[in-house]
């Protein structure tokens, strides 16, 4: 039975990508060797290593301002890192609180420096972005999350501001076009969008470095990976290199243009459902809805198990909401097909039939 994986993350990838990177683990680059056993500092990985970081230069338009890093520690760590190299202790930052991983990272951030939050939808269970808030001219940076798993919301527009937006972009990034020039630094755990758990992908703009009278610890500054080409001590070898096929997959697919498009007509086939279903309900204000994370119950909820079980026979895998939400909920990340979506439409549809 084919297996549709709706998980939030570790998520689905390219069949292509697993397929290359199944290859890599048994001869990697006909060496003989397992890419599980090269040497970070052999040219096969330095070469993978460097197409990586291209291909990220290349997919979202960055300027030779920027540099990429392949670090690790997952984006729970750069919750801390981010404002212990950018903010000073008597600086300001401001957040916005869309969710659990901005709450995570405004606890952190406190550490190191003056924190604002300038906005919450905790009050509505974070189901919407906040709105029409004022942003402080003396902030040294806005930190956003740009898509919110759990709770299925996404920014659709940026802030208009003028302040250095410090970004996590953990479960959308290379879904969509950015512009770089709004940023001062994102990051991504890889596990939801671009790659397996292990690695974290960091852009960050150099000038922004180098600011804070703090001592930084060694392997906490940013500058001490980007001066080691994200080798100062060995790098997560393998998850790199699946980033990297990727990223490969996403260039030939036509990059985060062509990302889009898909993205939004998939999405929209699961939402249309769920808006035209008297069983099921979308928990996201629709303005605000998350074209990876598709949130939604059940209108009676003593059939939410019913429901469950058919979607897992029907080979739906990872659907269940999160304890935050309850209910539902279909990840459907870049490499996520339409026809995997088709498939849950239709037991909803069948579901509504016998039930509604």
């Amino acid at each position: 039975m084919k297996k549709h994986n709706f998980s939030a993350g570790p998520a689905i990838l390219p069949p292509s990508v697993i397929k290359q990177a199944t290859q890599a683990v048994e001869n990697f680059n006909d060496l003989g060797l397992s890419i599980l056993e090269v040497s970070h500092r052999g040219p096969d990985f330095v070469a993978a290593l460097d197409e990586a970081i291209q291909s990220t230069k290349d997919l979202l338009g960055l300027g030779d301002e920027f540099e990429v890093l392949f670090l690790t520690g997952g984006a729970s760590t750069q919750f801390f890192m981010s404002a212990m190299n950018l903010l000073g202790q008597d600086e300001l930052a401001c957040y916005v609180d869309t969710g659990t991983w901005s709450t995570k990272a405004i606890k952190e951030a406190k550490l190191f420096g003056k924190v604002e939050v300038l906005a919450s939808s905790k009050e509505a269970n974070f189901n919407y972005i906040p709105k029409d808030y004022s942003i402080p001219s003396n902030a040294k940076y806005l930190h956003l999350t740009s898509n919110n798993t759990i709770y299925g919301t996404q920014y659709r527009e940026l802030p208009a501001t003028d302040i250095p937006i410090v970004c996590d972009m953990s479960s959308d990034i290379f879904s969509r076009p950015i512009d770089p020039k709004r940023y001062a630094m994102i990051y991504a755990g890889a596990q939801k969008n671009l790659g397996p758990a292990g690695t974290t992908l960091v852009i960050i703009r150099k000038d922004i470095l180098g600011k804070v009278d703090r001592v930084i610890p060694t392997m906490l500054d940013y500058r001490t990976h980007i001066n080691k080409n994200s080798s100062f001590n060995t790098p997560p070898v393998y998850p790199i290199y699946v980033c990297m096929l990727t990223m490969r997959w996403l260039k030939e697919m036509g990059g985060v243009e062509a990302m889009q498009k898909h993205n939004e007509a998939k999405a929209a086939i699961l939402y249309d459902e769920i808006d035209r279903n008297p069983l099921f309900s979308g928990t996201a204000a629709v303005e605000d809805r998350s074209l990876m994370n598709v949130c939604f119950t059940i209108n009676k909820p003593a059939l939410e198990k019913e429901f469950m079980d058919i979607c897992t026979a029907a080979g739906c895998s990872g659907i269940k909401g999160h304890r935050s939400v309850g209910g539902f909920r279909a990840s459907i990340y870049n490499a996520m097909p339409k026809e995997s979506i088709e498939v849950l439409v239709n037991l909803m549809k069948k579901f509504a039939e016998q039930h509604a």
